[in-house]
């Protein structure tokens, strides 16, 4: 099973393009707004526009435009509109984006910035506009005449009273590990952030069960156990180092049978089999590393 973005609400499946359509609640640190379509093979540009009201004259506030272009030189460019003046380009070559080609985007909404990820990669446009003021509509466009299937989704991801949480963390799981166990744990990674940690143990017998350390200095994500008082062998492979400095995160741990499965951010990133054998013993997270730690659940 791979772990992918769920439980997200307010979802509109093949909207009619040009789409316009207001986002239920203010723009908030942890909003994710999720856009997925596909391309035509006569596509010039599309775009997404979060943006302060829905008022045509005068022209609304953009917090944020996203345009993906294809015409000359493939690009992705972002702007904001500010009193029906645009701001300075900044404009991305390195682009996922394809004709003919399905796409998923992510933007998540951060207290400085907007950060969008697509297949993997990220860019980090500056946010300009004050996200306190949004009241959004979403525009996706595409070129006349063609046709392609869209869905749009929100989700609140974090709650407006989220505190901060002091490192290191630990608590008790409200109830024991076992097959169907999710734990999520939300957070920012430091700037200069050399890596972290995320710890599920036994709390009788003190061994990790799990240890799972990204190490953002050398793009290692690593995953061992501490069993009868030593580590054991350590396991590395990863198609690609899911964590950046700077980056929100939200990362899933699920428990299944056999193994743990982790997703980052919606996209699975890795299996580890089961070395503590007891999984009911298991009662106990520990975080601890370069990281702002905001929500951790279990359920």
């Amino acid at each position: 099973m791979m772990l992918s973005l769920n439980n997200l609400q307010n979802v509109i499946y093949n909207p009619v393009i040009p789409y316009v359509g207001t986002i239920p609640e203010q723009l908030e640190p942890g909003t994710l707004i999720v856009i997925r379509g596909h391309v035509p093979c006569d596509s010039d540009r599309f775009q997404v526009d979060l943006q302060c009201g829905s008022s045509v004259k005068p022209r609304a506030d953009v917090a944020f435009h996203f345009n993906p272009r294809f015409k000359w030189s493939d690009c992705i460019v972002c702007n904001t509109l500010e009193n029906e003046k645009w701001g300075w380009e900044e404009i991305t070559y390195d682009t996922p984006f394809k004709k003919e080609k399905s796409f998923e985007i992510v933007i998540m909404v951060l207290k400085d910035k907007f950060q969008v990820q697509k297949s993997g990669t990220s860019q980090f446009p500056s946010n300009r506009g004050d996200i306190s003021k949004i009241v959004p509509r979403t525009v996706y466009t595409k070129s006349k005449g063609s046709t392609a299937n869209h869905s749009l989704t929100c989700a609140k991801i974090l709650p407006t009273n989220c505190l901060s949480k002091t490192l290191p963390f630990v608590a008790r799981l409200n109830s024991s590990m076992g097959p169907g166990r999710t734990v999520v744990i939300k957070g920012e990674v430091n700037t200069n952030a050399k890596g972290f940690n995320v710890d599920l143990i036994s709390g009788k017998s003190k061994d990790i069960a799990l240890h799972l350390n990204p190490r953002l200095n050398i793009k290692a994500f690593v995953r061992n156990s501490f069993l009868h008082e030593s580590w054991g062998e350590e396991e590395r492979n990863i198609t690609c180092f899911p964590f950046s400095p700077g980056m929100y995160f939200e990362m899933i741990i699920y428990c299944d049978v056999r193994e743990f499965k982790v997703a980052v951010n919606g996209v699975h990133s890795l299996e580890y089999k089961h070395r503590f054998k007891d999984l009911s013993n298991i009662d106990t997270l520990e975080i601890d590393g370069d990281i702002h730690l905001l929500e951790v659940r279990s359920w």
